[in-house]
C-alpha cells in the first residue's frame, strides 16, 4: 500500500475552518429563528451556502493536507457535486433547527439524513481523486466514520436548536459549543482518511485533467474564511440593527401611549377628557342597543367652586379639583367613566341595572362631594349640583345625551344647588336651542358667517387713532348679528373657539395689512385670546404664521388675554409670553384688576400694556372706591413701564378723569362704536375732518 502523509498547517487550518463553521452555522440558526416573513426563506438560503462552503472547505483543506508519492488532482464536477451536497445537508439542517418544535423522531431522522449528507460529501470528495485501481476502505474504520458522522450531526442539531434564542452568554455558549461541533467533524474526516488503503500501483486519473492541489489549498482557504466571514460579520450586524430596532420600537410604543394619554386624559385630575367620555358614551349606546339595559349621564357642576379659586388662587382650586375627581373615582364603580370636560365640571357614566337605579349613584356623588377636603393647610368645602340623562329616553345620540344632562344640571342649581334633577322635556327647549346653536356654529364657520367689527383706540393726550381692537361678530342667517356673549361660552365648551381664534387672528392681521399699507406703520390691532385657545399648544405657532402671511410687523398686533387667564398657570402662561414677545408682538393685560393676581409673577410677565376694565370706568367719577382703584392700577402700570388703556369710556367726565391720571390710550362708546372695517375706516377720516368723536 502506498504511504501517505499530512501537511500539519493545513490540519491545523482545517480545524480552524471547522470551528469558525460550526459557529456561524450556530449563529445563523438563531438568526433564521429571529427571522420574520419572507425574510425566513433568504437566511435559510444565505446560511445553507455559507455554512456548506464552510464545512466542505475543513473537508477539502484536509484532502489536500494528505499528499501520496503520487501526483494528485481532483476531478471538478465531482469536486463541485461534493459542495453542492454540503450546501443541501446545511439548508435541510438550518431549516429543522428553524421549527418551533423538535420532537425526538425529527431530531433523530434529521441527524441520519445530515449525517448521510456530509458522509456522501467527504467520500465523494475523496473519489474526485479518480485513483485507479479504487480506493480500498477498512470496513471498521469506515463505519466508524459513518457513526462519528451521525453523531457529530445529532450532537450538532440539538446545540443548534437549543442555542438559537438570544439569553445571557449565548456567544460564549455558541464559541464552546463550536468548538466540539469542529472536533467532531474533524474527527470524522480523519477517520475517514484513515479508513483509506491506497494499492501500490495505484495512479490519479485526475492528476493531468483535474483541479491542481498546489494552487487549490490557498483559494479554497481564503474563499471560505471570506464566506464565513462575510456571512457571520451580517448575521452579527442584523442581530444588533433588529435590537436597535426592537428598542426603538419600545420606546416608540411608549411614546404613542404616553400621546395617547395625554390627548384622551385630563391633565390636571388624569380623568378621561371629553374626547374619551364622547368615545365611551357612544360604546354604551352601541352595547344597549345591542344587549338591551340602561346607562345614565351625570352633568356635575361643583357649587361654591369660584370663591374658593378668588379666595386661596388658582393654585389652590386646582389641587381642589384634583382632589374631588380622587374622591370620586375611587368611590365609584370601575366599570363607569368619570371624565372632567371643563373647569370645575364632571359628567359621570354610569351603567345601571334599572332606570330607579340612578337616584342612589346622584345621591352618593352629592353626599361624596359635600365632605369637606384638606387641601394643604384649608379645610374646604363645597358641594355639587347633578344633572341626569338616562339612555334609551333622553337623547339618541352622545350630543344629544350631553346636552341634556347640561341642562338637567343647571335646573338642579336653579332648584338650591347641593343636589340632582333628572331631565324632563320641559327643559329640552334650551337643551335643543343650545344643540341647535352649536350645530349653526359648526356651519357658521364653514360657510364663513363670521365677521370682524372694530373699535377704534385713541391718543389719550392728542386724541388721534393709534389702532382698533377687533371685536367678533357672527353673521347669522336667521338670527342676523349674533353678539359674542351669545356663543363664544357654547364654544369655548366644544373647542370650536380654537379654529374661530385662528381666523380672527388671519382676519384682524389681513386687516392690519391694508391698514399699514395706507401708511398707518404706528397703529396697532388687538385681538382678545380665549382662556382655550391661550392653552393650545399651537398658539405660538398660528400667530407667527398669521404675520408672515400678511408681511406684518410683529409690533402692529397686539393679544389681549384677561387676568384670569394669564394668572390661572402663571409660570406656563410666562413660557408662552415669552415666546410671543420675542417674536416682538404686543401683549396687553385685559380686565386688569377683576381677578386674582399675583403682583410677583405680573412683574415678571412680558407684557407692554395693562387694560383698566370697564366696569372700574362706568362709576369712577361718583364712586371713589373705584376711582381709588383706577388711579392704584394706574401708577402701578407706570412704575412696571407698561402703557395704560381705559375702555369703556362714555362720558366727556370719564374721559378727562383718565387723561388726567396718565391713561395712554383710551376707547369706548364716546369714542367710537365697533364698525366693519370700511365703515370703520370713514368713521376714522370723518373725525379727522370734524375734530368729533366716532360713532
Amino acid at each position: 500500500m502506498l504511504t501517505g502523509s499530512y501537511d500539519l498547517v493545513l490540519v491545523l487550518i482545517s480545524l480552524a475552518v471547522a470551528i469558525l463553521a460550526s459557529y456561524t452555522a450556530l449563529d445563523l440558526a438563531g438568526r433564521v429563528t429571529t427571522a420574520k416573513g419572507s425574510a425566513v426563506p433568504l437566511w435559510i438560503c444565505g446560511g445553507a451556502v455559507s455554512m456548506g462552503i464552510g464545512i466542505w472547505s475543513m473537508h477539502f483543506i484536509g484532502m489536500l493536507a494528505f499528499s501520496l508519492p503520487i501526483p494528485l488532482g481532483y476531478d471538478l464536477s465531482i469536486t463541485l457535486l461534493s459542495l453542492a451536497i454540503a450546501i443541501l445537508a446545511s439548508g435541510f439542517a438550518l431549516w429543522l433547527v428553524s421549527q418551533a418544535q423538535m420532537p425526538q423522531w425529527h431530531w433523530l431522522l434529521g441527524a441520519l439524513a445530515m449525517g448521510a449528507g456530509i458522509s456522501s460529501m467527504h467520500y465523494l470528495g475523496m473519489h474526485a481523486l479518480l485513483l485507479q485501481p479504487g480506493i480500498e476502505y477498512d470496513p471498521l474504520l469506515f463505519g466508524l466514520s459513518l457513526l462519528i458522522a451521525v453523531a457529530a450531526s445529532a450532537a450538532a442539531l440539538w446545540i443548534a436548536f437549543r442555542l438559537r434564542q438570544h439569553s445571557p452568554y449565548v456567544r460564549v455558549l455558541r464559541a464552546g459549543a463550536a468548538v466540539i461541533m469542529g472536533l467532531a467533524i474533524v474527527g470524522m474526516h480523519y477517520t475517514g482518511m484513515a479508513a483509506a488503503n491506497f494499492p501500490l500501483d495505484s495512479f490519479c486519473g485526475a492528476a493531468n485533467s483535474g483541479l491542481d492541489n498546489t494552487w487549490l489549498a490557498s483559494l479554497i482557504i481564503i474563499v471560505s474564511l471570506a464566506v464565513l466571514t462575510i456571512a457571520l460579520l451580517t448575521s452579527v450586524l442584523d442581530a444588533r440593527l433588529e435590537t436597535r430596532m426592537a428598542v426603538l420600537n419600545s420606546t416608540l410604543a411608549e411614546v404613542n401611549l404616553e400621546l395617547t394619554e395625554l390627548a384622551l386624559h385630563d391633565n390636571l385630575t388624569k380623568l378621561p377628557n371629553r374626547l374619551l367620555l364622547e368615545d365611551r358614551i357612544q360604546q354604551s349606546i352601541h352595547k344597549v342597543s345591542r344587549n338591551g339595559g340602561h346607562f345614565a349621564l351625570m352633568f356635575m357642576d361643583l357649587d361654591g367652586f369660584k370663591p374658593v379659586n378668588d379666595a386661596y388662587g388658582h393654585h389652590v382650586g386646582d389641587l381642589l379639583l384634583h382632589e374631588v375627581g380622587l374622591r370620586l373615582r375611587e368611590r365609584l364603580r370601575a366599570q363607569d367613566t368619570l371624565a372632567r370636560v371643563g373647569g370645575d365640571e364632571f359628567v359621570l357614566l354610569a351603567e345601571l341595572r334599572e332606570p330607579s337605579d340612578a337616584v342612589n349613584v346622584a345621591e352618593q356623588i352629592v353626599s361624596l362631594v359635600s365632605q369637606s377636603f384638606q387641601v394643604g393647610e384649608h379645610e374646604l368645602r363645597v358641594s355639587t349640583s347633578v344633572g341626569i340623562a338616562l339612555y334609551p329616553g333622553d337623547g339618541a345620540n352622545q350630543q344629544e345625551l350631553l346636552m341634556n344632562a347640561d341642562a338637567a344640571m343647571y335646573h338642579a342649581k336653579g332648584a338650591g344647588k347641593n343636589g340632582y334633577s333628572f331631565f324632563e322635556a320641559s327643559m329640552n327647549t334650551n337643551a335643543r336651542n343650545q344643540l341647535q346653536l352649536l350645530n349653526d356654529l359648526r356651519s357658521g364657520l364653514e360657510r364663513e358667517e363670521f365677521c370682524l367689527h372694530y373699535q377704534p383706540k385713541f391718543d389719550a393726550v392728542n386724541g388721534r387713532p393709534v389702532g382698533a381692537e377687533a371685536l367678533l361678530r357672527w353673521q347669522h342667517p336667521e338670527r342676523g348679528l349674533v353678539p359674542p356673549s351669545e356663543f363664544i361660552g357654547l364654544a369655548e365648551k366644544t373647542g370650536l373657539i380654537i379654529p374661530i381664534g385662528d381666523w380672527v387672528l388671519q382676519q384682524a392681521c389681513r386687516q392690519m395689512r391694508q391698514w399699514y399699507e395706507q401708511g398707518h406703520h404706528d397703529w396697532r390691532v388687538a385681538v382678545n385670546l380665549s382662556a382655550l385657545q391661550f392653552c393650545h399648544a399651537g398658539l405660538v405657532d398660528s400667530v407667527a404664521h398669521a404675520l408672515a402671511k400678511y408681511e406684518l410687523p410683529a409690533n402692529c398686533l397686539t393679544l389681549e388675554i384677561t387676568e384670569t387667564t394669564a394668572m390661572s398657570d402663571a409660570d406656563a402662561s410666562l413660557q408662552v409670553l415669552k415666546q410671543l414677545a420675542e417674536m416682538g408682538v404686543d401683549l396687553s393685560i385685559d380686565d386688569f384688576g377683576t381677578g386674582y393676581s399675583s403682583l410677583l409673577y405680573l412683574k415678571r410677565l412680558p407684557a407692554n400694556e395693562l387694560k383698566i376694565d370697564r366696569g372700574f370706568v362706568r362709576d369712577l367719577v361718583h364712586d371713589g372706591d373705584d376711582a381709588a382703584i383706577v388711579s392704584a392700577i394706574v401708577a402701578l402700570g407706570q412704575a412696571l413701564n407698561l402703557r395704560i388703556v381705559a375702555e369703556g369710556v362714555e362720558t366727556r367726565q370719564q374721559q378727562d378723569f383718565l387723561t388726567k391720571l396718565g391713561c395712554n390710550s383710551l376707547q369706548g362708546f364716546l369714542l367710537g362704536h365697533p364698525l366693519p372695517a370700511d365703515q370703520f375706516m370713514q368713521a376714522i377720516i370723518s373725525a379727522a375732518s370734524t375734530d368729533v368723536v366716532v360713532g
